[in-house]
């Protein structure tokens, strides 16, 4: 396991958080501190107060955090990045980060003040009485032992199971959690599987050992709304089988009303607003969440900018052609031999300069395949890559190099795909560098122009990005693709990990490039709404083959497709009542 998963599990995280053994002020290490009231919420949090230490002293990352979830309640927690939701999240558990501190408050557990326990005592609530799922799929699977070994741990862990019986519902568990042929998955590695299902195993590990409280910390922001609809349900079936509540972090104000019976905003540390979902989504009282919820994406938002007319170009090539792609993938062995997934299976489209085509589909439908393939990263199988009629299917080194100039890519993790130790302006002229183009004068002005392009300040091109938001960092991003003036975006899930107001200040940024430069955009995203925003035609794969295409009005407005219905009937927020004077 990594060190995340060994401390959610139960075992030690490693590591130093200050919180658990006596962290906070006037922490005894004592005998457990209990409320005796049986009735009283399963979870009480009372004016925590957290903290890290940085070079420049102390900062408060929550300032007052007060909340109660009952037993079988779900609690949603609502807020953008900074606003203290995961730091609150990581304290009830004891996983804060190295330099986390509590400073004052208490966490109430089943009457028990976590905040008072010794770390042994700890392990013994954590991944058992209080499961957690965290939010980044990524780093936190060790990515040398099998799945189903990593599911297994917090079973053995916690003593509820062993050998045979362990593995046995481990890949129960991975079912549950929507993967599909568990018993293969469980034999797979990390790296073998996509975002979406990675997130799944996280929740597999978290539901495995049937906790009284499950913390969920965005817990579907990878995932497709099926998937995530298949999710949330197996967790209220859990809430009403067995008693289990959940805490859910998130920034998807329709998953919160969807899920949710109440709703906690937080805002810059403080908790700002709560109350029943109905209530705080419909009628909000605080400007901060009228804003949040204002920021929100839905089927009936409108384009993020309103398409320029521009003069037909007759008989031109499109940008990017697809015809008849298709990507096979050797599986495990299995006791009936060797296996073949065709990941990509028949695949035909066009984007055209100044035009966003959008790619939809669940985890595993082929996307992320398909965009590899384009890109050069992958080999087809069988089928062919056109850019403005040359073929570019299997180019030799040089004719690659001078493609990818063209075809420029826009990571979906903003976290990750900015080297740590580049300055902004460093970043910015990588590519420039790396195709030596002008001189390291014209570099940096090159840089200086795109910075203030992508609506930035001049001061961040000499700052790191551990010193940007979320938000900031894909804008950074964003400046970086478009440094050697590419024809073609692709831009794989470029708001996903980001809050609803920085997702629409990003939509907003790109329609604008667009409009600006004529740049053709390959969209991929799971999220319908988004897509509705931003895209001319959509494409919508399942199982590696494209079931419907058309205009973004068209598929989303009358699919003809049942999957394309079955997605846009399954986007959270869609019973979200409306409120008064909207226009639905």
């Amino acid at each position: 396991m990594s060190e995340t998963l060994r401390g959610l599990a139960g075992g030690s995280p490693g590591g130093g958080s200050e919180v658990g053994a006596g962290a906070g002020p006037d922490r005894a290490e004592g005998p457990l501190s209990v409320v005796a009231d049986g009735d009283g919420p399963l979870l009480e949090i009372r004016g925590l107060r957290v903290s890290y230490r940085t070079s420049n002293g102390p900062v408060d990352a929550v300032t007052s955090a007060d909340l109660t979830v009952g037993a079988g309640e779900v609690v949603a927690v609502v807020g953008e990045s900074g606003s203290g939701k995961s730091t609150t999240a990581h304290a009830i558990v004891g996983l804060l980060p190295s330099g986390g501190r509590v400073g004052a408050g208490r966490v109430l557990f089943e009457g028990r003040d976590l905040l008072t326990l010794r770390e042994r005592e700890l392990r013994a609530v954590r991944g058992r009485s209080i499961g957690f799922i965290p939010q980044d799929p990524m780093v936190s699977l060790n990515p040398v032992r099998r799945i189903g070994d990593q599911v297994a741990e917090a079973l053995i862990v916690h003593g509820l199971a062993s050998g045979k019986a362990a593995a046995e519902r481990a890949v129960a568990a991975l079912g549950e959690a929507g993967l599909s042929e568990p018993a293969v998955r469980a034999r797979q590695f990390p790296h073998e599987l996509s975002g979406g299902m990675r997130q799944r195993v996280l929740i597999a590990i978290a539901l495995a050992c049937r906790p009284r409280l499950v913390i969920a910390d965005e817990p579907t922001s990878a995932l497709d709304v099926t998937v995530q609809r298949q999710i949330l349900d197996h967790v209220d079936e859990l809430t009403h089988a067995h008693g289990t509540a959940m805490l859910l972090i998130t920034h998807d104000l329709g998953v919160a009303a969807d899920r949710a019976r109440r709703v906690v905003v937080m805002s810059g540390g403080t908790v700002v607003e709560q109350g029943p979902a109905a209530r705080i989504l419909t009628d909000p009282e605080h400007p901060y969440t009228r804003r949040l919820i204002a920021a929100a994406p839905s089927l009936t938002s409108r384009r993020a900018r309103p398409r320029p007319v521009r003069e037909p170009v007759p008989r031109a090539e499109p940008l990017l052609t697809v015809t008849g792609l298709v990507k096979e993938f050797a599986l495990p062995r299995t006791k009936e031999g060797a296996r073949t997934l065709r990941a990509v299976d028949d695949v035909s489209f066009t984007v055209r300069r100044g035009e966003t085509f959008a790619l939809v589909g669940e985890s595993g439908s082929g996307k992320s395949t398909t965009v590899r393939m384009i890109l050069g990263l992958e080999a087809p199988t069988a089928g062919r890559i056109l850019i403005e009629g040359r073929d570019a299917t299997r180019p030799g080194r040089a004719e690659l190099r001078a493609l990818r100039r063209r075809m420029q890519l826009v990571y979906q993790n903003p976290y990750a795909s900015l080297d740590p130790r580049f300055t902004v302006s460093e970043i910015v002229e990588e590519p420039l560098r790396a195709y030596r183009v002008g001189s390291r004068a014209q570099q940096r002005a090159r840089a200086a122009a795109l910075v203030d392009q992508v609506a930035l300040p001049e001061g961040v091109l000499r700052r790191k990005p551990a010193e940007l938001s979320g938000g900031q960092r894909q804008r950074v991003a964003i400046a970086r693709a478009l440094a050697l003036e590419p024809d073609l975006l692709v831009c794989d899930e470029p708001v996903s990990a980001l809050d609803v107001s920085v997702q629409a200040q990003i939509l907003e940024l790109l329609g604008g490039l667009q409009d600006e430069l004529g740049v053709g955009y390959l969209f991929i995203s799971h999220d319908l709404a988004v897509v509705r925003q931003i895209a001319d035609r959509v494409g919508v794969l399942r199982a590696g083959r494209l079931v419907e295409k058309g205009s973004c009005e068209q598929v989303l407005s009358a699919p003809t497709h049942p999957y394309t219905r079955e997605l846009i009937a399954a986007i959270p927020g869609r019973r979200r009542p409306q409120p008064l004077g909207a226009v639905s």
